[in-house]
């Protein structure tokens, strides 16, 4: 039981950030690219990606120690 207490607690504990990150502008950062034609838009969330993964990266590390 206290794994599933880990993951559960893991789980809001992202949750909670990707809430924060999504209310503060994450999605519209400056390497962010959009490529709009006629009707057809396209959107490369470069830079979003690449801090998402750091966060990530950096949260795995901790919760492993």
């Amino acid at each position: 039981m206290t794994e599933l207490g880990r993951l559960l607690v893991g789980a809001g504990v992202v949750l909670v950030i990707l809430g924060l990150g999504l209310t503060a502008g994450l999605g519209r950062l400056p390497g962010d690219l959009v490529l709009r034609r006629g009707g057809f838009t396209l959107y490369l969330p470069l830079a979003t990606c690449l801090l998402a993964s750091i966060l990530i990266t950096l949260i795995l590390s901790l919760w492993r120690r």
